[in-house]
């Protein structure tokens, strides 16, 4: 970042209300933030607000109920009405269009967005037993894992990180599919983790990046702002970007990966049917986001996109 440094807004005079989850994993990556913002702050204080939202009650598959919007329906209201003042979201559950007021203030910097695939059968997808049980919880993993392996089973499974592990041991599947990202922030070693090359399971949209979700010109916004990592905001931009031209529907079987190397934006993305028999892929590479992300969806356009998506939707 180059420039000035921003004058430092005015404390509030008492702390800020940060919404969260109540999952293990939403209150780690939440207590993060507060510490960090604390950190970045001194005086200032962030009081941690946990709520159970419609996604932690409902059960079934979120494409038929309602959607990855059901984990932060609730969060965002608070921040309308103002009984929150700041909500911490793992961006991927976050829609791609946002209500009137509210504004994404920070992307802190990416975690790892490989996927993990926690086995004691195999080192990898590739040494699992042929028609051995993979649960997952993301049609853009059981895609994917199918394009690879269409011999494995693949089941779905719902529920927080804790939960999904507990139904694989319970179910001697041969493995459970996870994010690398949240698995870290538990702190969960001694797990017999199997991380999954990129180019076997190319990310989510935005997995790995947190979002630090304000109301536009509320009192949590500058200190919140100076958290924004801007290569890992350029990613989800576009990443986001190519989740919005297939529809806004984050529980497509899509995926999409930005990163940056030598200054350069270069973005993947792969839609695919569940079954992983139809694909469009895309690849492109620049400087600006934006016009990386309508390159890439081009292409996946031009490799029958618009076909998959027919299929998809049936």
């Amino acid at each position: 970042m180059s420039g000035t440094e921003p004058p430092r807004p005015d404390l509030p005079g008492r702390p800020l209300r940060l919404g969260t989850r109540k999952s293990a994993l939403a209150l780690a990556q939440s207590g993060m933030m507060a510490r960090a913002l604390e950190a970045r702050w001194p005086g200032l204080t962030v009081e941690l607000v946990p709520l159970v939202t419609q996604g932690d009650v409902l059960t079934g598959d979120l494409a038929l109920v309602g959607g990855k919007g059901l984990f932060t329906q609730e969060l965002e209201a608070g921040l309308l009405d103002g009984s929150l003042d700041l909500a911490v979201h793992s961006m991927k559950d976050l829609p791609v269009r946002l209500p009137d007021g509210l504004v994404v203030a920070a992307h802190p910097e990416r975690a790892n967005p490989r996927d993990v695939l926690v086995s004691e059968a195999a080192g990898g997808l590739d040494g699992l037993p042929e028609g051995a049980v993979v649960l997952t919880g993301a049609l853009r993993r059981r895609a994917q894992i199918l394009m690879r392996r269409p011999d494995l089973q693949v089941e779905p499974i719902r529920g927080n990180v804790d939960t999904r592990l507990r139904k694989w041991r319970e179910s001697g599947a041969g493995g459970v599919v996870l994010a690398g990202a949240g698995l870290a922030r538990l702190g969960l070693e001694g797990l017999p983790l199997h991380p999954i090359p990129t180019d076997v399971l190319i990310p989510a949209p935005t997995q790995g990046t947190l979002a630090l979700e304000v109301r536009a010109g509320g009192v949590a916004e500058p200190f919140v702002a100076a958290l924004d990592h801007p290569a890992t905001a350029r990613a989800a931009t576009a990443e986001r970007l190519v989740v919005a031209a297939f529809g806004a529907d984050c529980t497509l079987p899509l995926a999409a990966w930005a990163r940056e190397e030598d200054g350069w934006l270069h973005l993947v993305g792969l839609l695919a049917t569940p079954d992983g028999r139809h694909t469009a892929r895309g690849a492109a590479a620049g400087s600006d986001p934006e016009s990386v992300a309508a390159a890439c969806v081009e292409a996946m356009r031009r490799e029958g996109a618009d076909e998959v998506l027919r299929r998809i939707r049936g």
